[in-house]
């Protein structure tokens, strides 16, 4: 007769696997409430064999902090087909994916968690902003932006980090809407921007040309139209 025999996991193996467990509990508490007791309970082994493979709680904090930055920084690759709005749209919905699956692990991500301040935290959050610029620059298919097309793009993402960390404290505006406020929220910083500078206004003009009568940014345009006060005849 046999008995089952656990498997023995390698390094690397190991490591990933308590990466892993870190940021699952991370996705439902904040990492300053996951002790290293509960990680090493999760993951089927003793405290001191957690420290075998990291160094403290800040190491492993950091090595989860890098998986959840590369996943967010893929979430805003998208195949550059199609009309501008409706890619936009798409990122959204798996930004916010994201952000509404890992909330105090995104938390944790943008506000720097228990290692506010360090060069490490610091970096990788620079490295998510940094993909997502690159990412949004892409599907404008501009490789060298003027001054005001960065501080739109910078400033729109900015925008979107800040929106979801409010929206996850209640989440008292629905999901969709939210998605498609932030892609309406690009193109309003873009055209305030147009108004001010032919060379936006230029960029702008090739993007709403591409943009189908129903389109994210056609709607924004209708419910501005609709806000406008009725003229009115004696």
């Amino acid at each position: 007769m046999t008995t089952g025999v656990r498997r023995r996991m390698g390094v690397e193996e190991r490591r990933q696997q308590l990466i892993g467990v870190a940021l699952e509990l991370f996705s439902h508490r904040s990492p300053d409430d996951v002790s290293i007791d509960e990680i090493a309970a999760a993951a089927g082994i003793s405290r001191p064999l957690v420290y075998h493979y990291f160094p403290g709680k800040l190491s492993l904090y950091e090595a989860a902090l890098q998986r959840a930055a590369d996943d967010l920084a893929e979430r805003f690759v998208e195949p550059r087909r199609g009309p501008l709005g409706a890619r936009l749209l798409r990122v959204m919905g798996r930004f916010l994916d994201f952000v509404d699956g890992h909330g105090p692990g995104f938390s944790a991500l943008m506000r720097g968690g228990p290692a506010v301040g360090s060069s490490t935290t610091n970096a990788l959050i620079d490295s998510v902003r940094q993909a997502a610029y690159v990412q949004i620059l892409a599907h404008l298919g501009i490789t060298d932006p003027p001054a005001r097309l960065e501080l739109v793009v910078r400033s729109w993402i900015s925008l979107a980090e800040s929106t979801a960390l409010i929206w996850l404290d209640g989440r008292r505006i629905p999901r969709a809407e939210l998605e498609l406020q932030l892609v309406h929220d690009f193109a309003a910083l873009a055209a305030v921007s147009a108004a001010y500078d032919e060379e936006m206004a230029s960029i702008l003009r090739r993007i709403l040309a591409e943009e189908p009568a129903d389109g994210p940014f056609a709607e924004l345009i209708t419910r501005l139209i609709a806000l406008a006060p009725t003229e009115q005849h004696s």
